[in-house]
């Protein structure tokens, strides 16, 4: 057959893939003292979307290991500076700010956890760091989905339930 794609034939990756792949690689492997740079390099990339995307997984990965401990402020700081023009990047790394506020029973406020978008709110009820009860009880109650709602009000379920 010519002109049609079979499961069989051998494909050629999207360069912007193999791009992802490369940047992904390379984040995860960075040294602490050259990753703002690196950072900076992969938003360079004409292919913003792309871009976004491997440095908002690098953050994720990133804020996860480091949400509760001392290194967390600065690295946040020092990401700050580079991804500064990218909306979504600027998003995602204030909310991992704030979940490690709510984690740490820092000040947070109840507009803070109300107007966060659904992945905020998600990663909130799923995972275990979260310990204000009140923060639960917002989401339960005021949840932006009802996936959210029901996680938390579970999540509020255990809590409560004698060990």
């Amino acid at each position: 057959m010519t002109g049609l794609r079979t499961d069989e034939e051998p494909t050629e990756e999207p360069a912007e893939h193999r791009r992802f792949a490369r940047y992904s690689q390379a984040l995860e492997a960075v040294a602490e003292a050259d990753e703002a740079d690196l950072v900076a390099a992969v938003l360079r990339d004409q292919d913003t979307t792309m871009a976004d995307s491997a440095v908002g997984r690098h953050l994720d990965r990133r804020a996860a290991d480091l949400l509760t401990g001392p290194a967390f402020t600065a690295w946040a700081r020092a990401m700050t500076g580079v991804i500064v023009d990218s909306d979504f990047l600027t998003l995602r790394l204030r909310e991992w700010t704030l979940l490690r506020n709510i984690a740490l029973g820092e000040p947070w406020t109840a507009e803070d956890l109300s107007s966060a978008s659904d992945w905020f709110q998600r990663r909130a009820t799923t995972m275990q760091i979260v310990a204000s009860p009140e923060a639960l009880r917002l989401l339960a109650e005021r949840g932006r989905t009802r996936r959210v709602r029901i996680a938390a009000s579970r999540q509020l379920q255990h809590r409560d339930q004698p060990n």
